[in-house]
């Protein structure tokens, strides 16, 4: 096993881990939203869901430890990714050079994982904590409802969603690259599907508070 550890600590393997898992989350984040939206369907609808995932609760704690992995190793190799190369550049060089060898995207992936680390966090305290300690007694759309409509936690929450975009916008492009997949004739095409991807995410999450506080029940 002492070459797969030699590989997983090697650059093209911290790459490769935060590709890989880049990309399960990303098919995640799909999953997920597809369940949140189920809360423009109302109360019923959207406890339906909640409890439709409740009948196969066994099968949902073993995605929960998987994810919690797969974030894991996302965070840490992310983490020695960025310091490795801000190690290996020179400060003169960054200064100068950044803003042509780089996007916007790219130089604030650091910073807006941090964000939605943070957010991670928080929203897992909000929301996951109170479901699962509360039981089947605990009605979750009064508890999404009721955050959401929350004017702290509803900007929050969308300026993270703004935030998470953003670092799709580049991860996706930037996992698909690690990958190998950045052939020039087709390297376009999966930039513009990253940068639908990351939009419609941000929209799609960011739309349910902005729904609870402007819009629901009036």
């Amino acid at each position: 096993m002492s070459w797969f550890w030699q590989f997983t600590n090697s650059s093209i393997g911290k790459k490769l881990t935060m590709a890989f898992t880049g990309i399960l989350l990303i098919i995640f984040l799909i999953i997920h939203l597809a369940g949140n939206l189920s809360l423009y369907g109302g109360e019923k609808a959207f406890n339906s869901y909640a409890g439709t995932l409740e009948i196969v609760k066994p099968l949902i704690r073993i995605i929960e430890i998987l994810l919690a992995l797969i974030f894991i190793l996302h965070i840490f190799n992310g983490i020695r990714v960025w310091w490795e190369n801000k190690k290996s550049k020179p400060i003169d060089y960054a200064i100068n050079a950044k803003s042509k060898n780089s996007t916007l995207f790219s130089r604030t992936m650091i910073h807006t994982g941090v964000v939605v680390f943070i957010f991670l966090i928080i929203h897992l305290v909000t929301f996951w904590y109170p479901y699962n300690a509360g039981g089947g007694e605990l009605n979750l759309y009064q508890l999404v409802s009721g955050r959401f409509s929350d004017p702290i936690y509803g900007w929050f929450y969308i300026v993270a969603m703004l935030l998470l975009g953003f670092h799709l916008n580049h991860g996706f492009q930037s996992a698909f690259q690690t990958m190998g997949w950045n052939h020039k004739k087709y390297f376009s095409l999966i930039q513009l599907i990253g940068t639908i991807y990351a939009t419609l995410i941000a929209i799609g999450f960011a739309s349910l508070p902005i729904y609870f506080l402007y819009f629901h029940g009036r």
